[in-house]
């Protein structure tokens, strides 16, 4: 499988993601290269617009983010993240979903999607990691 024997070993480790976890963030897949995070939306992720956050949506990314990579390889962390919001949620929960594209030897790219509920595309992420 990879760095973690399961789903709920995951899990368990990414709970001390402690900003993810006390905003309702949570590991809810994790894959031969692929990991996911969802969110069920609250009033405490929006903005004074009325829509999510920003910070709320880029977040969610960066776990689903750091569940891949390190899955790929533990203790790897964020180095760079590039973020296109492209639209607006109409939905009451945020999935992140990412995806490996490059392993390098002491680096990963990850490319992560995130939708609400409604299948509506909201952002679009390219993360690098550097493995320590």
């Amino acid at each position: 499988m990879g760095e973690f024997a399961s789903l709920k070993e995951a899990q368990e480790y990414f709970v001390h993601d402690r900003f993810a976890a006390v905003n309702g963030m949570r590991v809810t897949a994790i894959g031969d290269g692929t990991a996911s995070a969802t969110v069920d939306i609250t009033a405490d992720h929006r903005n004074a617009y009325g829509g999510v956050m920003g910070g709320a949506i880029t977040t969610l990314a960066d776990l689903a983010f750091a569940a891949c990579a390190n899955n790929i390889h533990r203790t790897t962390v964020a180095q760079q993240m590039s973020v296109n919001f492209l639209s607006g949620s109409k939905g009451n929960r945020l999935t992140a979903d990412a995806r490996c594209i490059k392993n390098g030897r002491t680096s990963v790219v990850i490319d992560i999607t995130v939708t609400d509920d409604t299948g509506r595309a909201i952002a679009q992420i390219v993360g690098t990691g550097f493995k320590l």
